[in-house]
């Protein structure tokens, strides 16, 4: 199974492309899509979405795990990450990718086994995992990595368990 992680976002949208390998995982591409802010707002939202299309495409990614929508103080930060993970759903919904979404003390606790673990104690992890030369640079790219294997590694439990 590959699956396409996203950390969503509109000025920056983390993601990252994992499938498993014999017992462990393999990173297939990650990155960010940046927006320009001088863009009008439904060009950046396409831009994202014409990225990530082709990013699915290109991997055959069969599911996306995306970050579950948190409220914030910050109403305008918390409306343009929604609409960005519309666009996300979006693309889930027209070409049959299936979608799931997991809070961020979700994807912590199990890859740390801990829901309060910060920002470098994931980037750690993550280079563990995939086997990395050095950490992510960029935090909403590592989270999009999160993302992917926490998925991975509930579906690997639900197959255990006969889900």
């Amino acid at each position: 199974m590959v699956v396409l992680g996203i950390d969503p976002g509109l000025a920056t949208l983390g993601y990252a492309v994992i499938g498993e390998r014999s017992g462990g995982f393999l990173l297939h591409e990650s990155g960010v899509v940046r927006t320009a802010p001088e863009l009008p707002f439904p060009y950046r939202l396409k831009e994202i979405f014409v990225k990530l299309e082709s990013i699915g495409s290109k991997h055959g990614v069969g599911e996306m795990a995306c970050e579950s929508l948190f409220f914030t103080r910050n109403a305008k930060t918390c409306i343009n990450v929604a609409h960005a993970r519309g666009v996300v759903v979006l693309l889930s919904a027209l070409r049959n990718i299936r979608f799931f979404e997991y809070t961020p003390t979700k994807v912590k606790s199990t890859l740390t086994g801990y829901g309060k673990a910060d920002k470098k104690q994931m980037q750690k992890m993550m280079k563990l995992l995939l086997n990395l030369e050095r950490v992510p640079a960029v935090d909403d790219e590592a989270d999009a990595m999160a993302l992917a294997i926490c998925h991975l590694q509930h579906r690997r439990f639900a197959e255990c368990s006969g889900m």
